[in-house]
């Protein structure tokens, strides 16, 4: 197993932790990467484009012109696709373009990307993240302690304060550790988290 340092908001080493091999010594693996990002991305699409179908659009119930005798092409309705005001034909429809991935598949890829962080160097674990209330100006002091400018911090949801703390910062975003995903695992370039938020993590993945 590895041996990772514990640090406190001083970067001051208080304890080291044991980082479990079946979470943070897996192969990388950059195609399952691709497939997990795509899949993320396709559900955060929103699919609200819409168009009006000839059932949607107002007016047109009048013919617009005798059936003979015009010279013109017959017409049954002004709102007809063929001209300017009428409906569109096979146009987008709200829609979802969410799918999923095997379980299986998702806890893979999450393995891998910590086993890359760690590999990377860019894996910060603190005994703990504890504001009196929102301090953005110290946590981006903390940050700037250890040398961050774009992390991932992780810790419990509870911990509103730090999410309230770093939710002002550029280049920073606050998760709780049920939420932690591959796509911003890969995003930002630091991953900052507390011993406690590792422990459930490591929990929760190597099953």
């Amino acid at each position: 197993m590895a041996t990772l340092d514990v640090f406190n908001m001083k970067k001051e080493k208080v304890s080291s932790v044991e980082l479990d091999d079946a979470v943070f010594a897996t192969p990388v693996n950059e195609k399952l990467f691709y497939e997990v990002v795509n899949q993320q991305r396709a559900s955060r699409r929103g699919g609200n484009a819409a168009t009006k179908t000839r059932a949607m659009v107002r007016g047109g119930g009048k013919k617009p012109f005798k059936q003979k005798g015009t010279g013109q092409a017959r017409a049954g309705s002004s709102r007809s696709p063929l001209w300017v005001g009428g409906a569109v034909v096979f146009g987008p429809q709200p829609r979802s373009y969410a799918y999923r991935l095997p379980k299986k598949a998702r806890k893979v890829a999450l393995r891998s990307a910590l086993s890359l962080k760690l590999r990377d160097n860019h894996l910060v674990v603190l005994d703990e993240m504890i504001f009196a209330g929102p301090k953005t100006q110290e946590f981006a002091s903390v940050l700037s302690t250890f040398d961050i400018t774009k992390a991932l911090v992780v810790d419990e949801k509870t911990n509103v304060n730090l999410y309230k703390s770093a939710r002002n910062i550029k280049h920073v975003k606050f998760l709780p550790q049920e939420g932690l995903n591959v796509y911003d695992l890969l995003k930002y370039d630091h991953l900052v988290m507390t011993v406690a938020a590792l422990k459930k993590i490591e929990g929760a993945l190597k099953k």
